[in-house]
């Protein structure tokens, strides 16, 4: 795809990807959160005890998703509370 144009100006990957960011800031620390559950999962599979490899991986699928989802669900907190403060504020200016 090429970069978009406005006025001359070409809006790079990069300053997508920030704005993107910034508006749903959830969806990166949900990604990173996963991220960080299958990294601590794979230096703490050699310690797992007398868990079976299947259970041990069922486990840390599980926490990974709940990582996923709780960022997913505070992301949707998030933008509850920025509409209802966006009509807080145009009230406000009537």
């Amino acid at each position: 795809m090429e970069p978009k144009e406005i006025a001359g100006w070409q809006e790079s990957n990069q300053n997508k990807l920030w704005k993107k960011i910034k508006q749903d800031p959830f969806v990166p620390i949900g990604v990173f959160g996963c991220i960080g559950t299958i990294i601590y999962g794979y230096y703490n599979h050699k310690n797992r005890g007398s868990i079976s490899t299947s259970t041990y991986l069922m486990k840390l699928r599980v926490k990974a998703q709940g990582m996923v989802v709780g960022a997913m669900a505070l992301g949707v907190v998030w933008s509850m509370y920025r509409e209802h403060q966006a009509k807080k504020e145009k009230e406000t200016k009537k």
